[in-house]
C-alpha cells in the first residue's frame, strides 16, 4: 500500500510538472493580485490540493476494488497483452506519424 502511494505521489509530480498551461496561467493571475507571499502560497498550495484530488480519488477507488477481487492470473495475461499493445502503438506513432499525437 505505501509502495501504491509512493508511486502515485511521483507520478503526480511528473504530472504537475508537465501540465504547464493552466498553471501559468494560475500563477500569472495571483502575481497581477499583488498578494502578500504568505496568501500567494496558501493559493498555490490550494490549486495543487485540488488538482490532485481527482488523482487521489482515482486511486482509493482502484485500491479498494483490486484489494476485494484478486486477478487471476488469465485476466493478468490478457491486461498485459493490451497494455503492451498500447505501448507498441504510440511507439509507433511516434516513430512513424508523430503529429498523430498532438492535440
Amino acid at each position: 500500500m505505501g509502495g501504491v502511494v509512493a508511486l502515485a505521489l511521483l507520478v503526480n509530480l511528473v504530472e504537475l510538472a508537465c501540465t504547464a498551461g493552466l498553471p501559468a496561467v494560475y500563477t500569472q493571475v495571483l502575481a497581477m493580485r499583488d498578494l502578500p507571499p504568505w496568501r500567494y502560497y496558501a493559493y498555490l498550495a490550494l490549486y495543487n490540493v485540488a488538482y490532485m484530488l481527482d488523482d487521489a480519488v482515482m486511486l482509493g477507488v482502484a485500491v479498494v476494488t483490486l484489494s476485494q477481487r484478486k486477478l487471476q492470473e488469465r485476466a493478468g495475461r490478457w491486461l498485459k497483452l493490451l497494455s503492451g499493445g498500447v505501448m507498441l502503438t504510440l511507439g509507433l506513432l511516434l516513430l512513424l506519424w508523430p503529429r498523430a499525437l498532438l492535440f
